[in-house]
């Protein structure tokens, strides 16, 4: 899948995190034994995010360059966006 990663965090939860900005995007997790997890449930389509940093909160944080938004994750996979 040509998913067009952007930017990689360690999140609190101990796993590795990174925005895909090639539609419809997503954000994905990866664990230390290396299963990959996408969720682009919440996101909207074609929003293109890209930096992700992690919060003080355990949340992941990143931006849609396409969406203007700012977007929040659960370590569950649960989206928020903020225009």
């Amino acid at each position: 899948m040509n998913s067009g990663p952007q930017g990689i965090v360690v999140g609190r939860d101990g796993n590795l995190w990174f925005a895909e900005d090639n539609p419809p995007g997503a954000i994905a997790r990866i664990t230390p034994a290396g299963v990959v997890t996408e969720f682009s449930s919440g996101i909207s389509a074609g929003s293109g995010p890209v930096g992700i940093a992690a919060g003080p909160d355990g949340n992941l944080w990143f931006t849609e360059i396409f969406g203007n938004r700012i977007g929040g994750i659960t370590p569950t996979g649960t989206v928020t966006e903020f225009s």
